[in-house]
């Protein structure tokens, strides 16, 4: 049960900071934004990986890896 909890939670996640971004209440290159799309692809690949759903971890793991390195630039750029 709480593994669709995860999932759903991380689903939401990424659909909502999309929506927000899209409406312009996010910035792309904003902090709230990246770690909105990291936590729910972690979410979403954690949900997946119970479920064998091996192409779907892929594609979120990826979906994390892009958040990360946006997030590790913001980073950089903050300490500047």
């Amino acid at each position: 049960m709480w593994i669709e909890v995860v999932g759903w939670t991380g689903s939401l996640s990424i659909l909502l900071a999309y929506a927000l971004l899209s409406t312009g209440h996010l910035n792309a290159r904003g902090w709230c934004y990246q770690v909105m799309n990291v936590g729910g692809a972690l979410g979403m690949a954690i949900n997946s990986w119970a479920h064998g759903a091996l192409p779907s971890v892929f594609n979120n793991a990826i979906w994390m890896g892009i958040g990360l390195a946006a997030i590790a630039g913001l980073w950089v750029r903050r300490a500047r």
